[in-house]
């Protein structure tokens, strides 16, 4: 069940948490290094909690190395994002077509299994509770609705898709408002599957998938130029 972010973070917790924050605030100028020892006393802890951080921000593509050594925050090329959101797109609705030229038109058991999961999640009360984590959840859904079509190699293709656009996904799930819609349109394309009406769960996805790229890009663009500005100053 998603519970939102622990109220009482270890210092691992607090350094990478804060440093997530920033790094999809835009806060940090292209090609900045990421001293350790400087972020160590701006958060408030120690140079081990920042290091480790480091190096999970950079498995989830926030930041890149730099060629000197060190850390550096990714920048977005929203024109990528953009080709690979089609893709994405393409590859769900293709799963969901493929679904209705077979009898039964779609694996009722997973479908009825990952709605029972997304009917028991709870969306957090504050944006202060919204998990980083949730984008993680958002892919598996997805993943999974595909999964239902039977055909797993989309679904591999579909997987590698998500892992490259996770980096601005993330900007998708920033407020308790959009962890609430979500959930709410993801049940709503599992009810259509269910009623097979595949029409129905095809515009409702492609209502959900309109809206969160609108999302996405809006607060990427913002992104990039509070970035570009620290880079002036």
């Amino acid at each position: 069940m998603y519970t939102g972010r622990d109220t009482t973070p270890t210092r691992r917790e607090l350094a990478y948490h804060s440093l997530r924050q920033r790094l999809l605030q835009g806060d940090f100028a292209p090609g900045t290094r990421l001293g350790e020892e400087r972020l160590a006393a701006e958060i408030g802890v120690s140079r081990t909690p920042i290091r480790e951080a480091l190096s999970r921000l950079h498995s989830e593509g926030l930041v890149e190395r730099l060629p000197d050594g060190g850390f550096g925050p990714t920048l977005i090329n929203l024109h990528l994002i953009s080709e690979l959101y089609e893709i994405r797109f393409a590859l769900e609705r293709f799963a969901l077509r493929r679904a209705e030229d077979k009898v039964p038109t779609h694996d009722e058991d997973l479908v009825r299994a990952l709605q029972a999961d997304w009917a028991d999640m709870d969306a957090p009360a504050a944006d202060d509770e919204v998990d980083g984590d949730f984008v993680l959840l958002d892919e598996d859904f997805h993943e999974r609705l595909a999964a239902a079509a039977g055909n797993q190699s989309l679904v591999d293709q579909l997987h590698k898709v998500n892992e490259r656009i996770r980096v601005v996904r993330m900007q998708d799930f920033l407020t308790a408002e959009r962890v609430e819609l979500t959930i709410e349109q993801h049940l709503a394309v599992l009810d259509a599957l269910l009623r097979e009406d595949i029409p129905l769960a095809e515009q409702r996805l492609i209502g959900h998938f309109a809206e969160s790229l609108s999302v996405v890009e809006e607060r990427a663009a913002l992104v990039i130029a509070r970035m570009l500005d620290r880079s002036t100053r």
